[in-house]
C-alpha cells in the first residue's frame, strides 16, 4: 500500500477566513494535500478557543505539516507542542511567540473603542503590503476582512497583546521553518530573533516580501516550504 500523501494544514491570519491563502495554494497544490482551517467570523474568541477549534480540524489520518501565518503562529505552536499524531513539521510565517509590539500592551483598555472594521484599505495595504501592493491583493484583503465581525477582530487583537507561547515553543520537537519577510512593517525582526533564541535549530528563511508574504511571494514561499517538507520526508525514509 502506498504511503499516505502529506497534508499542509494552513492556519490563517487575523481575518480568519483562509481566503488569503489562495495564491500560495495555487503555487503549491498538486504536490501535497491542502487543508485550510477557517475560523468562525462572528465569534469573539481568543487564542484558547481558536486553538481548540483548530485542533478538531487536524487530520486524523496521514502525515501533516502545520503552517501558522501571522496571527495564527501561536496557535500552530500550541498545537505542535502537544505532539499530535503524524505531525511531521511546523512552518511559521511572519509570526511571533509573544506580543511582537510590547509597547502596545498598555493599549488593551482602548481596543474596545478601536473601529477595527473601518480602517481604510489604503492604510492596511501600506502596512501589510507596502511596495508589493496590487489592486488584486487590495481587493482580496478588503473582502476577507469584511467577513470578520468587529467583535471577532477586537478579540483577536486583544489576544495578540496578551499572548506568550514561549514555553510551548520550547517544547516543540518537530523540525521548524520560519519564513521571514524582509519588508515586514507589522512583525519586527525581534520576533524571528526570539524564535532563533528559543529554538536554535529552527531554519530561518528570509524572502523579499511584505508581511503578506504568502500572498505577495507565493512561488518563493512554496519553494521554501516544498524543500523543507521534502527534507523531512527524506530524513524519515533513511
Amino acid at each position: 500500500m502506498p504511503a499516505a500523501r502529506l497534508t499542509l494544514v494552513l492556519l490563517p491570519g487575523m481575518d480568519g477566513t483562509g481566503e488569503l491563502f489562495e495564491p500560495f495554494i495555487a503555487a503549491i497544490a498538486g504536490e501535497f494535500n491542502v487543508k485550510v482551517v477557517r475560523y468562525p467570523t462572528d465569534k469573539p474568541w481568543g487564542y484558547a478557543e481558536l486553538e481548540a477549534f483548530a485542533r478538531v480540524a487536524l487530520p486524523t489520518e496521514g502525515p501533516f505539516v502545520l503552517v501558522g501565518e501571522s496571527f495564527s503562529g501561536p496557535i500552530a505552536i500550541a498545537l505542535a507542542a502537544s505532539a499530535p499524531h503524524q505531525l511531521k513539521g511546523l512552518v511559521l510565517c511572519c509570526t511571533f511567540v509573544r506580543n511582537p509590539r510590547p509597547l502596545f500592551a498598555g493599549l488593551r483598555s482602548l481596543i474596545g473603542f478601536v473601529p477595527v472594521g473601518l480602517a481604510p484599505v489604503g492604510v492596511l495595504s501600506h502596512l501589510l503590503l507596502g511596495r508589493f501592493s496590487t489592486a488584486a491583493l487590495r481587493a482580496t484583503l478588503a473582502k476577507s476582512l469584511a467577513q470578520a465581525s468587529p467583535s471577532a477582530l477586537r478579540a483577536r487583537l486583544m489576544a495578540v497583546l496578551r499572548i506568550d507561547v514561549s514555553a510551548k515553543f520550547a517544547a516543540v520537537t518537530v523540525p521548524t521553518l520560519y519564513l521571514r519577510a524582509s519588508s515586514d512593517r507589522l512583525v519586527p525582526p525581534s520576533a524571528s530573533a526570539l524564535v532563533s533564541q528559543l529554538s536554535p535549530n529552527t531554519r530561518i528563511v528570509e524572502l523579499d516580501a511584505p508581511h503578506f508574504l504568502l500572498q505577495a511571494a507565493p512561488l518563493e514561499a512554496a519553494y521554501a516550504v516544498r524543500a523543507f517538507v521534502h527534507e523531512i520526508l527524506q530524513a524519515e525514509a533513511l
